[in-house]
């Protein structure tokens, strides 16, 4: 068990979702801001999204600039606080892989759970927010292509398909820009729907690759999602499709609203009469 006294303290509330919480916080012990994400695990599906995040970022032996660091995760219920690691087997870890696995709530719900995830604190919002607030720049988005680029390829040599990539995942932080850099640091976060991929049944000869990994759950945002994902049968290359949605919207600018929330997104599309469509799904449909 964890020491009961908190390490960190939070200073505020710094974003809100359905699947958590975020704040921006100060370790106690060294004065560093961090992020520290509060999770419910209430539902199967909080349970399994929590746990993908934990898996694909506990996954990673080193650190990359531009992927968000997992500094710590925290497992809590009531009084009881244990450190989480990637071997972890303590009976409390194994009854939040239960109920991912079996779909329901074995906990009494009046105990519940909690996932507390402490990562880089990033201060200047997420790529849509920053990007929409400015004018266009050649430098900019040159920037930020090098360093999604480098991020991308990190994940994949790590084995892990992110499946959500898209402006609103992607943070950016003016703290960690490096000297004499006139552009900000970005973060590829937000791997709730990640998949690590296993290569134990990989050919021991041949190099390891993502792209032999197939997936058939399709799931991420539509308007970044490659034709394969609609389809139910992919590989990491669908990563790579949303990176190049993202590009091109960054250099010419394209948005849509989305319904739900009324935001102005960055992502591109096709037109039919009215309506707009995921290009991937158009591509699907006629390519």
């Amino acid at each position: 068990m964890v020491n009961s006294q908190p390490k960190y303290e939070l200073i505020q509330e710094v974003g809100r979702g359905s699947y958590g919480v975020v704040y921006e916080a100060v370790a106690k012990r060294s004065g560093v801001r961090v992020a520290v994400k509060k999770i419910r695990c209430h539902s199967p599906e909080n349970v399994e999204l929590a746990l993908r995040e934990f898996w694909a970022l506990s996954s990673i032996q080193s650190q990359h600039p531009n992927v968000i660091h997992l500094e710590e995760c925290i497992l809590q219920r009531d009084q009881l606080a244990q450190r989480m690691n990637h071997g972890n087997s303590s009976p409390l870890y194994l009854e939040l892989v239960e109920t991912s696995l079996k779909g329901e709530i074995t906990y009494d719900p009046c105990c519940a759970y909690y996932l507390w995830f402490v990562m880089d604190f990033c201060d200047g919002g997420d790529m849509n927010a920053y990007l929409l607030s400015r004018k266009p720049s050649r430098k900019t988005n040159t920037s930020f292509m090098l360093q999604l680029g480098s991020a991308l390829a990190f994940l994949h040599r790590n084995q892990i398909i992110h499946r959500d990539l898209k402006p609103d995942n992607i943070l950016i932080s003016q703290a960690c820009t490096p000297a004499g850099n006139s552009e900000p640091t970005l973060k590829v976060a937000d791997f709730g729907l990640s998949k690590v991929c296993s290569t134990s049944g990989l050919n021991p000869e041949e190099p390891a690759s993502v792209n032999k990994c197939f997936l058939s759950t399709a799931c991420g945002t539509d308007f970044y999602m490659a034709p394969e994902v609609w389809e139910g049968h992919y590989t990491a290359k669908a990563d790579i499709f949303a990176l190049g949605i993202i590009i091109w919207a960054m250099v010419e600018r394209i948005t849509f609203v989305d319904v739900e929330t009324q935001k102005e997104l960055l992502g591109t599309y096709v037109q039919q009469g009215s309506e707009i469509v995921p290009l991937g799904e158009a591509l699907l449909e006629n390519p």
